[in-house]
C-alpha cells in the first residue's frame, strides 16, 4: 500500500547553486501535434514522482542473470519483493537529504512505494518551478487530451542531485498510441471476401494449440497494460468471446482491472489486447492496468512502474503495447525504468514489449542525412520485446513472412547483452553483404526484437461490433504473452516457478521449438541510400521477427524441462 510520509527533521539550503541538471539529454521540444493553450496557473495542483537513487543496481542485473540463465545455478530462484527492496531501497542519507530538500520547501504530500525509491508528492505549480529552477509549467491539448509540462529543462538543488536519477511530470509527453497506428495500417490489404482474417481459431491452428490448451492452474495470472486513454469493453470481451471462443474454454470477464476504467467509447487498443491475451491464455485470470493520469503532469507509464514496485501479488506475464523513441527520451530515465525491468525480472515476472510499428523507424538528421530511430521499451535489455509477422499466402494458414512494419533494430543507447552476442554476431555475418550502410544503426547496440507472431489482419470487437483488418505488433504481443502464461500454468502445476525474464533461455534454444521466418523486409528511411528498406528477415535470429514465431507444444515442452 501507498504510505503517506510526514517529515520530521529540518535541512536548511543554504547555497543556491542550481546547476544540477538531471536530464540534460531530455528533448524538451514540444511536438507540432499539441497546441499550447498557456500558463499554468501558479495555485494549480500539480503531482511529480521523484526517483531516488538506488542501492546496489550492479548486484540487482547480476542476481537477475543468474535467476534468468538455465545453465546457472541460481535458475529460478527469484526473489519477494520485500527481498528486492531489501537489495535496491535507497540509502539513509538519500532518503533524509530528498524529503528534508522537499520539506524546506513546504512540500509535505507525498507518499512512497514498499521499494522506497519513488515519492509521488502533490504541490502547486509555484512551488515546483521553485523547487526545481528551469522549469516553465504550461498546458497542452492534443485531441481530447489534456497534459501540463515544463517547456524548459529543469534543475535540482546541487546538494539532492547525486541522490536523484529524475523527477517525473516535466516532460515525455504521451507518444501517438499505437491504436492508431492500427488502424492507419488496417486498410493496407483489404480484400472483402477473400481472407476471413486472423481470429482465435486461427492462430491455434496456425500455432498448433489444441482445444484443451487452456489454463488451470490457480495460482497463475496475466495482464495487459493501458496509459493512453484507452479503456476495454466488458461488453466487448463477452461479445468476441461468444464469437470467436466457442472452442475452448475461456473466461469472458477480467478479473480484476488495477486504475480507473475511463467513460466513453472503448480504445483499439486495449480491446485488441485484452481479448487476444486472454483468448491465446484462455482460461487464465486476467488483470487490466489503466492508467491514464490521475493528474495532469503525471507520466502514466511512469506510473505503471511505481505501481510494480508496490505491489507484492502480481501476474507472472504482463503485455504491454507502447512504446517511444529512444531519442525522444532521456538517457536517465531510460536507465531508471530499466532498473524497473530488473526488479520485476528477478521476481518472476516476465515483460513484453511490442516492437512497434514503424519498421527500423526514420530520424531527419539534416543535410539529407538520415538514420533509424529505435524505440524504446522495445530496445530494453531487460525486456522479451516482439516483433509481427503475415501469413506468405493470405487465403490460408501457411507459413509466415515479415510485416514491413515490423519494428526492430540497434539500440543507440544500451550494448548489446551477452545472452544474444553470438546470435546477432552470426546475422550480421551471413547478411554482411545485404545491410543497410552501417551509418544508419549501431551493431554494438541491443538488438530487437527477440521473438514474433502474427500481426496482420485481425478481428476485433469494438463497441458490440466486429471490426476486421486491425493490424501491428500491438497484436502479436498478447498473443506471445498468452502462450507464455499456458506454459506458466503448466510450470507452476509442476511445482516450477515462473520463467520470469526470458531472454536468457530463449537465445539459448536457438531457435528451437520456433518456426523461423526467413523471407521479407520492414521498412524504414525514404532516401536515396535505402530506399524505405530496412533490415530483412534471415535464417536464425534477425531484427525483424528475432527467432520467429511459438510452435507451442515444442515450445512447451521445452520451457516444462528444468
Amino acid at each position: 500500500m501507498n504510505t503517506l510520509l510526514t517529515f520530521s527533521i529540518p535541512l536548511l539550503f543554504s547555497s543556491l547553486v542550481w546547476s544540477g541538471y538531471l536530464e540534460y539529454n531530455q528533448d524538451v521540444l514540444i511536438p507540432e501535434d499539441w497546441k499550447h493553450v498557456g500558463r499554468v496557473d501558479p495555485t494549480e495542483k500539480l503531482e511529480l514522482t521523484f526517483a531516488l537513487k538506488q542501492q546496489n543496481v550492479d548486484l540487482l542485473e547480476e542476481t537477475l542473470r543468474r535467476v534468468s540463465d538455465p545453465d546457472s545455478a541460481q535458475y529460478g530462484k527469484q526473489l519477494t519483493l520485500e527481498e528486492v527492496s531489501s537489495l535496491v531501497r535507497p540509502s539513509e542519507l538519500t532518503q533524509k537529504v530528498v524529503r528534508c530538500w522537499l520539506q524546506s520547501h513546504g512540500i509535505t504530500d507525498c507518499l512512497t512505494v514498499h521499494t522506497r525509491d519513488f515519492l509521488q508528492c502533490t504541490m502547486t505549480a509555484e512551488v515546483a518551478e521553485t523547487l526545481l529552477p528551469g522549469s516553465k509549467f504550461q498546458r497542452y491539448t492534443r485531441d481530447s487530451q489534456s497534459v501540463v509540462r515544463s517547456s524548459a529543462p529543469y534543475s535540482v538543488h546541487d546538494d539532492v542531485h547525486q541522490h536523484l536519477d529524475f523527477v517525473g511530470g516535466l516532460h515525455r509527453l504521451p507518444p501517438k498510441g499505437q491504436q492508431e497506428l492500427s488502424k492507419a495500417s488496417s486498410n493496407r490489404r483489404q480484400k472483402p471476401g477473400v481472407h476471413l482474417g486472423v481470429t482465435p481459431a486461427i492462430l491455434r491452428a496456425r500455432y498448433n494449440l489444441s482445444t484443451t490448451d487452456v489454463g488451470t492452474a490457480q495460482n497463475n495470472s496475466q495482464a495487459v497494460a493501458q496509459f493512453l486513454e484507452q479503456y476495454y469493453s466488458p461488453a466487448d470481451l463477452a461479445e468476441f468471446m461468444s464469437m470467436f471462443g466457442r472452442s475452448f474454454q475461456h473466461h469472458s470477464q477480467v478479473d480484476r482491472v488495477v486504475g480507473t476504467q475511463g467513460t466513453g467509447k472503448a480504445g483499439m487498443e486495449a480491446s485488441l489486447d485484452v481479448e487476444y491475451i486472454m483468448s491465446t491464455g484462455a482460461n487464465i485470470s486476467t488483470w487490466v492496468f489503466t492508467n491514464p493520469g490521475r493528474h495532469e503532469s503525471q507520466e502514466p507509464f511512469l506510473q505503471w512502474m511505481v505501481l510494480l514496485s508496490n505491489m507484492s501479488d502480481l501476474p507472472w506475464v504482463h503485455t504491454i503495447s507502447y512504446g517511444d523513441d529512444e531519442d525522444s527520451l532521456s538517457t536517465a530515465y531510460m536507465m531508471r525504468i530499466n532498473t524497473e525491468f530488473m526488479k520485476a525480472g528477478v521476481r518472476g515476472i516476465s515483460l513484453l514489449f511490442a516492437s512497434g510499428d514503424s519498421g527500423a523507424g526514420c530520424k531527419h538528421l539534416g543535410k539529407g542525412q538520415n538514420s533509424f530511430r529505435p524505440s524504446f521499451p522495445a530496445s530494453s535489455p531487460f525486456v522479451t520485446t516482439v516483433g509481427g509477422t503475415s501469413f506468405k499466402n493470405p487465403y490460408k494458414v501457411t507459413y509466415e513472412v515479415t510485416d514491413y512494419i515490423s519494428g526492430g533494430g540497434f539500440s543507440n543507447v544500451f550494448k548489446m547483452p551477452d545472452y544474444q552476442t553470438s546470435a546477432v554476431d552470426a546475422y550480421l555475418k551471413t547478411v554482411a553483404a545485404t545491410l543497410p550502410p552501417q551509418s544508419y544503426y549501431n551493431t554494438s547496440g541491443r538488438a530487437y526484437p527477440d521473438m514474433a507472431a502474427l500481426s496482420d489482419n485481425y478481428w476485433v470487437v469494438i463497441n458490440r461490433v466486429p471490426v476486421p483488418w486491425v493490424s501491428g505488433t500491438s497484436a502479436s504481443t498478447p498473443v506471445v504473452g498468452g502462450m507464455l502464461s499456458l506454459i506458466n500454468d503448466q510450470r507452476l502445476l509442476k511445482g516450477l516457478p515462473a520463467l520470469g525474464f526470458l531472454n536468457p533461455r530463449l537465445y539459448k534454444l536457438k531457435g528451437q521449438a520456433l518456426f523461423d521466418v526467413t523471407e521479407g523486409c520492414h521498412l524504414s528511411c525514404l532516401d536515396e541510400k535505402v530506399q524505405g528498406k530496412g533490415f530483412c528477415a534471415a535464417p536464425s535470429w534477425d531484427p525483424v521477427t528475432g527467432w520467429g514465431t511459438p510452435n507451442y507444444p515444442e515450445l512447451l515442452a521445452t520451457l516444462l524441462a528444468e
